[in-house]
């Protein structure tokens, strides 16, 4: 027993480490005009896991007390595979200019990376960005808030976080059995429509990743915050009504069937795979690393607090419990709108232009026209 809880504690160190890492290092790879795609493909990668999990876990396949062990061991196969696949994955080229200085390394990852060996401008990029980090000094979590440049983009960075685990994503998927069941739905057929859920979610993480340098992050962003507060919405309301009426209403359940359905497609066309990749695109190669830490942070900590307080709200409140979410959704809607700028289609300088302290002095808005570029 000692044993296994250690090891828990190593998988959920390791786990937020990758969390952070993997889309800081897609962001740096990819070339300005695919870095969302590159981004929310990270958190397609995640939704398949959940969705391969899912199978596994029915009691068709593994989901059975004879077999529970190998269901619970297949995650090792996947570890070989990206320990192995890992070997052959060049080190970031924003890296290894700007940080080790070796122009030459990150020539030669950037032309195994792009397949071609006109990656002069990149280059060019890079070094005008290690020229003006050699003037900053090396910077910790503690330094992005007494900088009123990095300050504003944190906050952002956080708040984008917060909108993720505080839209009540984790209690959706954690509630969407009993919903279902709900419906007049069996137990079995119930967990099947678990899995159609999830099937859901990695279709519709697949068409965002196509929309997103398309249509913007901002945009996709504020489109899955409408639709989550409409779907919470309406599970609140369904699952009210169903507790204070008299009887049985098998429609009332069917609604709430559909509520989880939208729900599911507005998270995962924006704040599902957003705040990974965001948090890279609004900070330099500098302060980056301690950003993303920062952001790993909190989204992991606002997971906690989902998780542990949940229980409490539906044992204290029980149809009521989705009321705090909804109130959390309209605020960072309009945070959203009125705060968080458009990065798509701008390099890292362009984007860190937006948040010298000169422009925010003069009551700067980062509302900024997509057709700029």
């Amino acid at each position: 027993m000692k044993y296994g809880v250690v090891l828990l504690r190593v998988q959920y160190w390791s786990l937020s480490i990758n969390t952070g890492i993997a889309p800081m290092y897609l962001s740096e790879i990819s070339p300005v005009s695919l870095r969302g795609l590159c981004g929310t493909f990270n958190q397609l990668c995640i939704t398949f896991g959940v969705l391969m999990s899912t199978v596994i876990g029915l009691e068709q396949v593994l989901g059975t007390q004879q077999h529970w062990q190998y269901a619970l061991g297949f995650p090792v196969v996947m570890v070989a595979w990206q320990l192995f696949s890992l070997s052959f994955c060049p080190e970031s080229p924003r890296f290894l200019l700007i940080n080790r200085e070796s122009e030459e390394e990150a020539r030669k990852a950037l032309i195994w990376l792009r397949g071609t060996s006109d990656v002069i401008d990149e280059i060019q990029e890079m070094i005008a960005e290690r020229e003006k980090a050699k003037s900053i000094k090396k910077f910790t979590v503690s330094d992005l808030f007494h900088s009123p440049e990095l300050r504003s983009p944190l906050i952002i960075c956080l708040m984008m976080h917060l909108s993720q685990q505080l839209s009540g994503i984790n209690a959706v998927i954690y509630y969407s059995t009993s919903i279902f069941m709900s419906a007049d739905l069996s137990e079995n057929q119930a967990q099947i429509a678990t899995l159609i859920v999830g099937a859901v979610n990695v279709c519709m993480t697949f068409v965002s990743a196509l929309m997103m340098d398309r249509l913007g992050r901002r945009t996709l962003h504020l489109f899955g915050l409408s639709g989550l507060f409409i779907a919470s919405y309406v599970l609140a309301l369904g699952q009210i009504y169903n507790q204070y009426s008299s009887g049985s209403h098998t429609w009332i359940g069917y609604i709430c069937v559909v509520a989880v359905v939208v729900y599911i497609i507005a998270f995962a066309s924006g704040p599902g795979a957003i705040p990974w990749f965001f948090t890279a695109e609004l900070f330099a190669q500098g302060p980056r690393p301690a950003a993303v830490s920062a952001g790993v942070l909190v989204n992991w900590s606002a997971n906690f607090s989902v998780g542990l307080a949940y229980p409490f709200l539906q044992e204290k409140i029980n149809a009521f419990s989705f009321i705090p979410f909804i109130i959390f959704l309209g605020i960072f809607w309009a945070f959203t709108l009125f705060k968080v700028p458009e990065t798509k289609g701008k390099t890292i300088d362009e984007i860190t232009a937006l948040f010298k302290t000169d422009n925010y002095d003069r009551g700067y808005r980062p509302i900024i026209n997509e057709d700029e570029d």
